[in-house]
């Protein structure tokens, strides 16, 4: 069977939810036996995500090959439970850089070098390259911005071409658009609509799927209407209500029969009728804790939720086996000092500090793990988070006096956290650093062997400096002992304090492999340390 192509793009307005959108339609269609994988295409000319402010983008989400991308491909991870990799997220920028790399090498024999033909067949490529796989039976692509956008075109009239050479039986495009009630009048208006696909249709798309995101029920009239002036069939138009939770998304487009409608499109059988039975276990638990715990995230980026999005989503995840809510509580690091961390951190049963570059909110990120450390609350460290725990022990602990990390102080007298060997030639940011999946062997005994229960574990990194082992035997002497290291390098991955209730700092980056049918067990762990207040469990 050839593969089959979905595109999804969006009108009226950004932050409609294709993501969401995409991952629960890819995951009825799993749930019915299809192989899928989802895409993202990001107009920006930004190369990759990795070195944009998070207040611009929100996180960059890590592949286990290495792949700085959209924080879409974690939602993607999240619900299917399959990873991603670098073909799943592709730039301007990167499309744009291989076209002159190759107009460069001579590939294009002297031509002028294009929109149309070049960079369209290249984005055209980046799409097949996941088709042509043999893996997939179903390719979701999903193009970022809005329809209208200078940015999208050229991914439209890609999408308009990839339609006619690909075959109207083998690819489909669906429209997210917004349905705004207007209170002052009462009611729903579909006017914006009716332009989002007016202005698709003139780029030359017929959309065959209307998605519409609404905050109050669309009526039939309303649904018949819509289908009437956007040249749709009425079990075309989709309503996409206001949910209370992201995971609530598969099951309403469930009820809306999305998945059926986009097979029947497709022409291909509908096989058997989603059950979603793992989901709804754990929505039905999600929704029916039987506590809640009370979680510090410190970091500097907390006004932005996004910017920690895969953070918050493990502990939604972790919540669930131990039947409770979390209550994550955001704390800016650079809002606190000595003279305000009891109060500010009074009430929680558990603190994370987050990950993040810079000297920026570096010392309230110290001073709450001091608070943590001294008063035997659960503490978890997350790479930067980590290598602060290194620096808040070093200095109080061991009283190295101005004990910090080479990135923060390059002159700093105790080094305790230094830049990497391989890194210390690299000039260019992006793309640079320490990146994707590596193993880390766990030590006999550990809390981190407890917790994952085998030695050997694989995960995600994205960091630059490190460790510094020079330092390890005055740090295990003293009660902060290393067990978690890389076989290969000797990179210290996991710091803990055995004496402490819960204490632990891991450089890599656990959120990333958290998903909704397999919670990360430091997640879980953590928070049911932050329940009980006691030793966890080892893991099932």
């Amino acid at each position: 069977m050839s593969t089959k192509y979905i595109f999804v793009t969006g009108g009226v307005t950004s932050s409609l939810g294709k993501g969401i959108i995409s991952a629960s339609l890819a995951k009825l269609l799993q749930e019915r036996g299809y192989s899928v994988t989802i895409q993202k295409l990001d107009p920006y000319i930004n190369v990759d995500p990795g070195t944009l402010n998070p207040y611009e983008h929100g996180e960059c989400f890590v592949t286990d090959d290495g792949a700085e991308t959209d924080l879409d491909l974690g939602h993607y991870e999240r619900f299917l439970n399959v990873p991603t990799s670098q073909a799943n997220n592709v730039t301007t920028g990167r499309i744009y850089q291989t076209v002159i790399d190759k107009e460069r090498k001579g590939d294009y024999l002297g031509k002028t070098v294009q929109i149309i033909p070049h960079i369209t067949d290249e984005i055209k490529n980046c799409v097949t390259k996941l088709g042509n796989k043999g893996i997939f039976e179903i390719v979701i692509t999903e193009i970022g911005g809005t329809v209208g956008d200078i940015e999208s075109l050229p991914y439209i009239e890609a999408v308009r071409q990839f339609r006619y050479e690909h075959g109207y039986d083998n690819v489909m495009v669906i429209h997210l658009t917004l349905i705004p009630y207007l209170a002052a009048a009462g009611e729903l208006k579909t006017k914006p609509t009716q332009h989002s696909v007016k202005t698709l249709q003139s780029q030359g798309i017929q959309p065959d799927v209307l998605v519409c995101r609404t905050e109050y029920p669309l009526s039939v009239d309303q649904k018949k209407k819509i289908a009437l002036f956007c040249n749709l069939h009425d079990d075309a138009v989709i309503e996409s209500m206001d949910a209370d939770t992201i995971y609530d998304v598969p099951l309403l487009m469930k009820k809306e029969r999305l998945d059926k409608v986009v097979l029947e499109r497709l022409k291909l059988p509908l096989r058997d009728e989603p059950s979603l039975d793992r989901w709804k276990n754990f929505l039905t638990n999600f929704k029916n804790p039987k506590r809640t715990v009370k979680i510090a995230l410190v970091g500097k980026y907390v006004e932005l939720q996004d910017a920690y999005k895969s953070i918050q989503e493990a502990l939604v995840h972790a919540g669930v086996p131990n039947e409770c809510s979390v209550n994550v509580v955001s704390v800016h690091s650079e809002e606190l000092n000595n003279e305000n961390v009891a109060g500010e951190l009074r009430e929680m049963q558990g603190i994370i500090v987050a990950p993040g570059f810079g000297q920026r909110g570096l010392d309230g990120k110290i001073i709450a793990i001091k608070h943590a450390r001294e008063n035997g609350i659960p503490f978890f460290g997350i790479c930067l988070g980590m290598q602060c725990c290194v620096i808040e022990f070093a200095r109080n602990v061991l009283h190295l006096e101005g004990a910090n990390s080479a990135e923060m102080n390059a002159n700093t007298p105790f080094p305790v956290i230094d830049i990497m060997e391989e890194q210390k030639t690299i000039s260019n940011m992006g793309g640079t650093m320490r990146l994707g999946a590596y193993k880390c062997e766990l030590k006999e005994g550990s809390l981190a062997k407890l917790i994952y229960g085998r030695p050997e574990i694989s995960e995600r990194h994205r960091h630059r400096y490190e460790y510094n082992n020079k330092y390890l035997e005055q740090f295990e002497a003293s009660g902060m002992i290393a067990t978690g290291k890389n076989p290969e390098t000797g990179l210290v991955e996991i710091m803990e304090i055995p004496s402490h209730p819960y204490f632990i700092g891991v450089q890599f980056h656990p959120e990333y492999k958290s998903t909704v049918l397999n919670p990360h067990p430091l997640f879980v762990s953590f928070v049911n340390a932050a329940i009980n207040e006691k030793q966890p469990v080892a893991a099932e």
